[in-house]
């Protein structure tokens, strides 16, 4: 059975930090795209950065700077390092895996709320 099961997420005040984790298990996570998605109240879903089986990496323009992607394949965990966080990244943050046309999985979200 698949899993990834997402940690890290809280309450922060503006321009504070946070690392998001996201452990995997049933998966050779080491052939895997894992990606950090996010959606707030009212918004659709978005990808807020992608990192390859190969450690290449995209991010949403809004966070180029701010967040860090990273992978531990030992680990079979993604992290999401994200500082000088604002309001706007207020949202629930989802982890994703994608390997060739298997089905995405997806993790059950952790809260990331910025607020003073």
């Amino acid at each position: 059975q698949v899993q990834l099961v997402e940690s890290g997420g809280g309450l922060v005040q503006p321009g504070g930090s946070l690392r998001l984790s996201c452990t995997a298990s049933g998966i050779i996570f080491s052939v895997y795209t894992m990606s950090w998605y996010r959606q707030a109240p009212g918004k659709e879903r978005e990808l807020v950065a992608r990192i390859s089986n190969s450690g290449s990496t995209n991010y949403l323009d809004s966070v180029k700077g701010r967040f860090t992607i990273s992978r531990d394949n030992g680990k079979k965990t993604v992290y999401l390092q994200m500082n000088s966080l604002k309001p706007e990244d207020t949202a629930v943050y989802y982890c994703n895996s994608v390997y060739s046309n298997i089905d995405p999985y997806w993790g059950q979200g952790t809260q990331v709320t910025v607020s003073s």
